[in-house]
C-alpha cells in the first residue's frame, strides 16, 4: 500500500521555523496501530490523518507515542494540504475531532482556526511544578495543561526543565509564559509525558494562554511567539468561548509512504 505524505512547517513564515507536522490524507481509516507506527516513524511532534466525512473531514492526531485530543499546528497543516494540494475550493473547512468540531478558514494573515477557549484555574500545591522548572515565583494554573506565568520573557528563554520531574506532573504538558517585548506574549511548551520534550509551537496550548493573557492585558487580540531554539508565531483572538488562532504554513516535503 502506498500513501501520500506531506511535511509542513506550521506557524512559520519561512522554512525551518514554526512546528513541523506530517499530514497523511486517507480514503479510509487504517488500523490505529498502523497510524501510531507511522507517527512513530515520522518522529515529529504530531502526524495528522484525515478522511472525508459528510460536509467535512474526520481528523485525528498522533504523537510518536500516543493519540491526542487536540493539536493546533497539525490542524493548520491539514487545512493547508486540503486547500493547496487537494484543491479544496471552500473558504471554510470543518474538521470533526475528539475535541468536537473545529473550523479553519482562509484569512489575510494565513489560515484561521476556530477552537474552543479553555479557562484555567489556580493550581493547588504548585511546588513540584516550580521545582521541575527551576522557577521560584509564578502564577501556576491548570486546564488540560499546567500554565506557568512568569514576569519576564528572559526567564522563559533560559528554562532548562527537569524532564523526568515533568513526567510526574498532572495534565498533558506544561506551558511557561510571560509578557513579551516584540510580541504580546511568549511561551514554551514541554510535554515529555506525550513523547514531546519541547514542542516549538503548540496551537492547542494557546486555547488556554489566550484567555489568560486577554484578561490580564485587557486585549482581545494578541500576538504570540512560542519556542526555544526553534520558534514560530501566531495571532490569537478571544471571541467569547472561542479562540481564533491564525498562522501561516510553509510546505517542506512531499512523499510517499510504502507499507
Amino acid at each position: 500500500m502506498k500513501l501520500n505524505l506531506f511535511q509542513l512547517d506550521a506557524f512559520a513564515r519561512r522554512p525551518f521555523e514554526g512546528n513541523p507536522a506530517a499530514v497523511c490524507p486517507l480514503d479510509e481509516w487504517l488500523d490505529d496501530a498502523v497510524m501510531q507506527a507511522i507517527a512513530s516513524e515520522n518522529n515529529l511532534s504530531e502526524t495528522a490523518f484525515f478522511v472525508r466525512e459528510g460536509e467535512g473531514y474526520r481528523l485525528r492526531w498522533f504523537t510518536p507515542r500516543v493519540e491526542v485530543d487536540l493539536c493546533g499546528h497539525a490542524t493548520l497543516a491539514s487545512a493547508w494540504v486540503l486547500f493547496h494540494e487537494m484543491e479544496e475550493r471552500r473558504e471554510m473547512l470543518r474538521f470533526f475531532t475528539r475535541s468536537g468540531e473545529l473550523r479553519v478558514s482562509r484569512a489575510d494573515e494565513g489560515l484561521a482556526m476556530d477552537f474552543p477557549a479553555k479557562q484555567s484555574e489556580p493550581m493547588a500545591a504548585p511546588e513540584a511544578v516550580l521545582a521541575a522548572l527551576g522557577v521560584t515565583n509564578a502564577d501556576v494554573r491548570i486546564t488540560d495543561d499546567i500554565l506557568v506565568a512568569v514576569d519576564d520573557e528572559a526567564i522563559v528563554a533560559a528554562l532548562e526543565p527537569d524532564m523526568h520531574a515533568l513526567k510526574a506532573l498532572p495534565g498533558r504538558g506544561v506551558a511557561v509564559t510571560a509578557p513579551g517585548h516584540e510580541f504580546d506574549i511568549v511561551s514554551r511548551w514541554f510535554g515529555p509525558k506525550a513523547g514531546v520534550d519541547e514542542d516549538p509551537v503548540t496551537g492547542s496550548a494557546h486555547t488556554s494562554l489566550a484567555p489568560y493573557w486577554s484578561e490580564r492585558l485587557g486585549k482581545r487580540r494578541l500576538s504570540a511567539q512560542q519556542g526555544g531554539l526553534r520558534k514560530g508565531e501566531l495571532v490569537c483572538e478571544v471571541q467569547g468561548d472561542r479562540v481564533i488562532l491564525t498562522g501561516q504554513v510553509v510546505p517542506y516535503l512531499r512523499g510517499t509512504i510504502t507499507i
